[in-house]
């Protein structure tokens, strides 16, 4: 489990084909505090510890994985937004995200407005139900709040720090982004769903 709080950056240092899958190695800083089997968010996608020395760490990602986030798409140099799993006696700063895509987006604008940067984020449409404005949702495993939703898209505002801080600032018009929506949510809409039937 994770809060959606990012704390590092990482460097894509090397990926590899498997049969089925990929490896990816990451440097990261906090490296030499890793264990083999930990749990570590990768955009938003948990995934699990298989090698580690002080300035890198190793995961695998299977055909799955691959095809439902865009974790396929990484390549050497690829900047990676990573969180280690939350602790029972840390702070919920942002909100409860397991690290389970449940689809991914497209931006289709990205708009400086002051200090901030509005990101227009188009998803599919069958999950409309799960986007609230003012709620919560996680993007390549960021906490954000949607500032307002459209038919099949939303926006998000992102303050300097976050932008500076994460890899909104390496996206582009097109690129492809991990959706997580609110756990809370989708509990609501299932018991609903439940009820009408």
């Amino acid at each position: 489990m994770f809060t959606g709080i990012i704390k590092s950056v990482g460097n894509v240092k090397q990926v590899t084909n498997l049969d089925g899958g990929k490896e990816i190695t990451i440097v990261a800083d906090f490296a030499d505090k890793l264990d083999i089997d930990q749990s570590i968010c990768i955009n938003g996608v948990c995934h699990t510890v298989t090698g580690c020395d002080n300035v890198s760490f190793t995961v695998q990602s299977v055909e799955e994985t691959l095809r439902k986030t865009n974790i396929g798409d990484l390549e050497k140099e690829s900047l990676v937004n990573l969180e280690r799993s939350l602790r029972l006696d840390q702070l919920l700063d942002g909100h409860i995200v397991q690290g389970h895509v449940d689809a991914t987006g497209t931006v289709t604008d990205i708009k400086k407005e002051g200090t901030d940067w509005l990101f227009t984020i188009e998803y599919p449409q069958e999950h409309s139900g799960l986007i609230v404005g003012r709620g919560s949702i996680s993007i390549d495993g960021i906490s954000l709040t949607v500032a307002n939703e459209q038919e099949n898209s939303f926006r998000v505002a992102i303050i300097p720090y976050t932008y500076e801080h994460t890899n909104l600032c390496t996206k582009k018009v097109g690129d492809t982004v991990n959706l997580e929506f609110d756990i809370l949510g989708k509990y609501v809409l299932k018991y609903l769903e439940n009820r009408e039937s």
